[in-house]
């Protein structure tokens, strides 16, 4: 642009200079048609001729040379251009700057929007986590319990397969005719029935030892704190690592979560699992 109003410049320089060659061409009067406008009016702004001037509508007016004021006309001109290409070189500036503006928004945005989804990626594994450890627990007390329940499954089913024997070894003894025979053997089948009637050497199963809903999660305040999940103030930046910390070590407790051991036929007393991850403000979303 300033390039162009300099040669602009130079062009108005040289035009207006007159030369030997060259003669400017004046226009004719449209009222006189013999008259060449040499004058301008200065009262009406216009240009006209000697005799508007002498005899027309301009003889009362205040005129000048109209070559004086072409050159006025020409320097505000030329100042008027010289100003528009300033100001056009200023509007440049500020576009230019505008669009880098822009550049650095749309660069600052994604670049916040990455770290957004990192932070949020953090927290799917830790909730990742902590499900699994505390599927695992609940899957350890599973297995324990039918283990348990298998086991004395079996010495149930060993318990009655031998009074079946006996019951068989009964029914042999009373279709003996020997009456000594009989007695003999009788004495000591009796003494095995009343060993095999009694089940007071193997386990009884409490009532609810099949129950599982002992491991309750209750998860209000973390659903609270997650949906108050927003960005942090500016003045709160100072606290953001103490907080991260904070939430890292609730991370890693489970209040009530440690898992009692149980004797076997005794069911553990219902508890209930909470996770520590207290609803802190919203910068856990960091």
């Amino acid at each position: 642009m300033t390039e162009r109003f300099c040669c602009f410049s130079s062009h108005l320089n040289s035009s207006s200079r007159p030369t030997s060659e060259s003669k400017e061409e004046m226009p004719m009067c449209d009222v006189h048609k013999e008259e060449k406008i040499n004058i301008y009016c200065v009262t009406h702004g216009v240009p006209t001729c000697s005799m508007c001037k002498v005899f027309g509508a301009h003889k009362d007016c205040e005129v000048s040379p109209l070559s004086s004021i072409s050159q006025e006309k020409r320097t505000e001109l030329s100042d008027g251009i010289a100003m528009m290409v300033g100001n056009n070189d200023r509007i440049q500036g500020i576009i230019s700057q505008l669009q880098e503006a822009c550049h650095v928004i749309e660069e600052n945005g994604r670049r916040q929007k990455t770290k957004v989804c990192e932070r949020f990626d953090q927290l799917y594994s830790m909730l990742e986590e902590k499900k699994r450890e505390m599927s695992q627990k609940v899957t350890a007390k599973q297995e324990e319990k039918v283990n348990y329940i298998q086991s004395l499954t079996r010495k149930y089913r060993d318990h009655l397969e031998e009074s079946c024997k006996i019951v068989e070894r009964g029914i042999q003894t009373m279709e003996e005719t020997g009456m000594a025979v009989f007695v003999k053997n009788a004495k000591d089948l009796l003494k095995k029935i009343e060993d095999a009637s009694s089940t007071a050497h193997l386990d009884k199963v409490e009532r609810g030892y099949e129950k599982m809903d002992h491991y309750k999660v209750d998860f209000r305040r973390e659903r609270k704190a997650l949906s108050s999940i927003d960005f942090i103030r500016d003045d709160d930046d100072k606290d953001e690592e103490e907080v991260d910390a904070e939430v890292g070590e609730g991370a890693q407790t489970v209040s009530g979560g440690t898992a009692v051991s149980e004797t076997p036929g005794q069911p553990n007393a219902p508890q209930q699992i909470t996770s520590s991850l207290s609803p802190t403000r919203s910068s856990a979303s960091t």
